[in-house]
């Protein structure tokens, strides 16, 4: 597909819940390939990796990138971990990083429609008297009340943040509605638009890269949702690769255009042909 065009493979973004994991169960084989893709960019990449000691840049760059908004960064390591996942928090680029991001840009005070444990990644963000709405996945939030007081706050002028509009999301006991239904809900009675800051948005994979002098045309995405993960990394200019684990349904390729780079089984597969043909 045009490699020959392409320029090197410099980094590689992963999604996290549906593409590592599903909440607390590993997909099979993913802690090995993520220890094989090491070792084999070592392998592949033995005289670079001598100068990398020196110089502290690796030829490949990892970086795990998610809309997860459940928990907060260190207990999202924490989970990892207990799955047997060597990831460190600064390899972490999550949805509410960047909605605090944009918080503190705005200099407002958010009313908070977001799980409990993910509290923590808004701690100094004054929330009393608030003027911004920031909705993530908040089951326990998303009753009557709390819509209308958001939908009010919103009304009275305050802007409407979401940290991402994914539609659903796995679970082991099946497929369960994202913040995207109850944020659209918001927009459609208030008749106004998100600003959105997690998965496909533009601006989220390049935040995701900031940092690691690459381009996005050296980026490859990989993840289980067609399109956050896989057209958002595409229309960022990325490479995304789609896997048939996590919240991924038959003919999913299709929702998309273009269509994904590649679709595979799961993670392990993505890693061997990265490592096979993108490098």
């Amino acid at each position: 597909r045009g490699m020959a065009a392409r320029r090197a493979l410099k980094a590689v973004l992963v999604d996290l819940n549906g593409t590592l994991h599903v909440e607390d169960s590993a997909v099979p084989g993913a802690q090995e390939a993520l220890k094989r893709q090491v070792t084999s960019f070592y392998y592949h990449f033995f005289f670079c990796f001598l100068w990398q000691v020196m110089l502290r840049s690796a030829p490949v760059t990892i970086r795990f990138v998610t809309n997860t908004t459940k928990e907060s960064k260190r207990d999202l390591v924490q989970r990892l971990t207990s799955l047997g996942f060597d990831i460190a928090e600064n390899e972490i680029f999550t949805s509410l990083t960047a909605a605090r991001n944009l918080l503190e840009q705005k200099q407002v005070r958010p009313l908070l429609l977001v799980d409990d444990k993910a509290l923590p990644d808004f701690r100094g963000i004054g929330t009393d008297d608030p003027n911004a709405v920031v909705v993530g996945l908040a089951p326990e939030h998303f009753h009557y009340e709390m819509m209308n007081r958001a939908f009010r706050l919103i009304l009275d002028g305050a802007p409407l943040i979401a940290i991402h509009k994914a539609r659903y999301f796995k679970k082991k006991d099946g497929l369960s509605l994202g913040p995207g239904p109850f944020v659209t809900g918001l927009e459609y009675a208030t008749d106004t638009k998100a600003t959105v800051v997690g998965k496909p948005e533009k601006t989220f994979f390049l935040e995701a890269l900031r940092g690691t002098d690459c381009a996005p045309e050296e980026a490859v995405m990989i993840g289980d949702d067609c399109r956050d993960d896989v057209g958002g990394a595409q229309q960022a200019g990325m490479r995304g690769i789609l896997v048939r684990t996590g919240k991924y349904r038959p003919a999913d390729e299709d929702k998309i255009n273009p269509a994904p780079y590649l679709t595979c089984e799961s993670f392990p597969e993505a890693v061997e042909h990265i490592l096979k043909r993108m490098l």
